[in-house]
């Protein structure tokens, strides 16, 4: 299956809703990857506004 990146949050899906927000608007077209582990103690996933773990684009079409 194909891996599709939330437009609304970011997080990198293969299902066909997003397992952080539930949404189902995705999208196929994405660049750049971060994996968030621990998103309390990452100035990274601050900036992004990321508050869960997993793995999420950067950029999103």
């Amino acid at each position: 299956m194909v891996e599709k990146a939330c437009r609304v949050c970011g997080h990198i899906t293969e299902g066909r809703k997003c397992e952080i927000c539930g949404s189902d608007d995705l999208s196929a077209k994405w660049k750049g990857v971060i994996d968030v582990i621990d998103p309390e103690n990452s100035k990274v996933a601050a900036d992004l506004k990321i508050t869960k773990p997993g793995k999420y684009a950067l950029v999103i079409e």
